[in-house]
Parts: C-alpha cells; sequence; structure tokens
C-alpha cells in the first residue's frame, strides 16, 4: 500500500472500530442500567467521544504535558477503555443470555419427554413380566386339561381300570383358562398401546432435537463446550472476554497509529518554518547546522549580521537559537579580526 493511502486507511479502520466499540459500550450499557437507559446513552456517547480525545491528545503532546496531567489523561484512559469493555460485554451477555435460555427451555423439554418415556418403559417391563407368568399358567392349564379331567378306578368284580370323565375339572379349567387368555390379551393390548406411545415420544425427542439444531446460534459455543467438557455458560464468557480484550484497546492503538501515520506525511520544517530538504538524512545537529549557511564573498558582515537579526526573530527557543548566534558571532569576530590585520 502506497505510503499516502496508508494513513487514510489507518483511519478508516480507527473511526469504524472506535465507533463500533462506542456503539456497542452504550448500548451494553443501557441496558445494564436499563432504569436510566437515556441519561446513561447520552453520558457514554460523550466519554466515548472523550476517550479518543484523551488518547490523540496524549499522543501528540506527551512531552508538552505535566506529570501530573500525563498521570491522570492516563489512568482515565484506561478507566473508560474498562467501562467501554463493561458495556460490550453487557450487550454480548444480553444476547448469549436470550439463546441459552431458549436451548435450556428446549433441553428441559427434552428431559421431561425422557422422563415420561422412561416411566412407560417401566411398565411396558412389569406387563411383559405379568405376560410372562400368564403364558406359563396357560400352558399349564392347557396340559391340565389334557390329563387331569378323568378319574380312573378298579371294577370291584371284574378287576379291569374304569375311566370316567371328571366334568367338574374340564369345567374348572376352562373357566380359568380362558380368564387367563383374557388377562393375557389385555396386557399385549397395554404392551402394544405403550409400545405406540413410546415410539411417539421418540418421534418428538428427535423432531425437537431437529428443530434445536436448526435453530441453534450457539453451535459453535455449544461443540467448544463438548470437547472442553466445561459449561457452555463458561465457554460462551471466554468468547466474550476474548473479543472485549481486543476490541476496544485495538481501536486505541488504531487511532494513535494514525496520528503517527499522519504525523509522517508532513514534511519536516526547520526553525524558519522552511520545508527540509528531503535528499539528505538528518543529522542530531541537523537544524543548528540549517541556521548556517554559507555567505557570499561580498558583504559578508552585513549578511552575518542579518542571519543573527533573523534568528533572533524566528522565536525559536534559545537552546536551539544560541549555538547558532555564537556560532555567527564567532565568524563576524574573525572576520573582523581579518579586516584588521
Amino acid at each position: 500500500m502506497k505510503q499516502k493511502f496508508l494513513p487514510w486507511f489507518l483511519l478508516f479502520c480507527a473511526i469504524g472500530l472506535s465507533a463500533t466499540a462506542a456503539y456497542y459500550s452504550v448500548i451494553g450499557l443501557s441496558i445494564v442500567f436499563v432504569g436510566v437507559a437515556t441519561p446513561v446513552i447520552i453520558m457514554g456517547s460523550f466519554l466515548e467521544v472523550s476517550k479518543i480525545a484523551i488518547a490523540t491528545y496524549l499522543h501528540n503532546a506527551w512531552k508538552n504535558t505535566y506529570t501530573l496531567l500525563k498521570i491522570y489523561l492516563t489512568i482515565a484512559l484506561i478507566i473508560l477503555s474498562i467501562i467501554t469493555s463493561i458495556g460490550i460485554y453487557g450487550l454480548l451477555s444480553t444476547g448469549f443470555q436470550e439463546n441459552i435460555a431458549k436451548l435450556e427451555i428446549g433441553g428441559k423439554q427434552i428431559q421431561n419427554i425422557e422422563v415420561k418415556k422412561k416411566r412407560f418403559e417401566e411398565i411396558k417391563i412389569d406387563l411383559e413380566k405379568e405376560k410372562t407368568t400368564l403364558d406359563k399358567d396357560i400352558s399349564q392349564l392347557r396340559n391340565a386339561l389334557s390329563t387331569n379331567t378323568t378319574t380312573q378306578s378298579i371294577d370291584n368284580k371284574t378287576g379291569q381300570v374304569i375311566t370316567k370323565a371328571n366334568n367338574a375339572n374340564r369345567k374348572s379349567f376352562e373357566t380359568q383358562l380362558t380368564t387367563a387368555q383374557t388377562n393375557k390379551d389385555k396386557v399385549s393390548l397395554k404392551i402394544d398401546a405403550l409400545n405406540d406411545s413410546i415410539t411417539n415420544l421418540d418421534i418428538q425427542i428427535l423432531n425437537m432435537e431437529s428443530k434445536a439444531s436448526e435453530g441453534n446460534e450457539l453451535g459453535a459455543v455449544q461443540y467448544v463446550s463438548e470437547i472442553t467438557g466445561a459449561d457452555i455458560k463458561t465457554v460462551a464468557n471466554w468468547f466474550i472476554f476474548l473479543l472485549i480484550f481486543v476490541f476496544d484497546p485495538l481501536a486505541i492503538t488504531l487511532v494513535i497509529a494514525t496520528n503517527q501515520a499522519f504525523d509522517r506525511t508532513k514534511p519536516k520544517t526547520n526553525i524558519y518554518g522552511e520545508p527540509k530538504p528531503t535528499h539528505t538524512p538528518p543529522t542530531p545537529n541537523e537544524e543548528i547546522s540549517e541556521l548556517i549557511v554559507e555567505l557570499p564573498s561580498e558583504n559578508e558582515r552585513q549578511a552575518i549580521l542579518q542571519e543573527i537579526q533573523k534568528i533572533q526573530n524566528s522565536g525559536a527557543s534559545s537552546r536551539k537559537m544560541g549555538p547558532a548566534v555564537q556560532n555567527l558571532q564567532n565568524r563576524l569576530s574573525d572576520l573582523d579580526n581579518i579586516k584588521t590585520y
């Protein structure tokens, strides 16, 4: 990027980031102090503008500022940055709380369905045990009907075994078998109904989980929570702290960088306000050396006096002006000595 466009690009980034941070901070503070939202918005707006002004002033006038004022402005800048971060945290955490509330409500609904499903499964297990018992009873009754519905006796006269039908036993066994079969059918119907209910609950859970996945705005946070094993609220706070620790400090840093970039684009001048030549490298005594010019051979004394007068009227500091004036006066003295001899 060309040198002349870099300051303007930095200015664009600094203004955009600072304005965004200020907006998020003011809105976040108004959410935290919802009872006095309007005064907080007005106060926060001016504090954000003042923060940028302080950062710019400290950068441009650090050496010329009193020590106590520098300390106070630096502390104020840090506190304002913390206030901005608190506002941003308030805004982001509010949005997160809304999403996590939806996620928790959906999770509780699924848990309630899971509890209901578990209760149905327990009832189904009991009914299956009852059905197994009835199956055994039916099997035993059928065996009894085939073996215990006749009575045998020995005829005293002939000595033969006489088999007679026992209608009372048969009738009793048939009644018990019919009752057991009826109970088994009822149990089977209940088991089928429970199976249908459990299947419907599984479908409900799948639908709710599918909707939660489609509308879930915490996908990345939830994924990191599953990987790290940390609570989803803890992971969300990690993300928010990362943002606020970068957001406002970066905005202040960009403001300072923009000031530096524009300072470098300004042409350098000497103590007369004249631009310095760009082809010569700067030296520690550059400003002093520029005060001394090559004088023409004719009217040299008059030229030196004019130079001294020019330097004294330039308004430069005595630290810069003194050596240059002394140098010219020495040359004037040397010139006088030359003319004397």
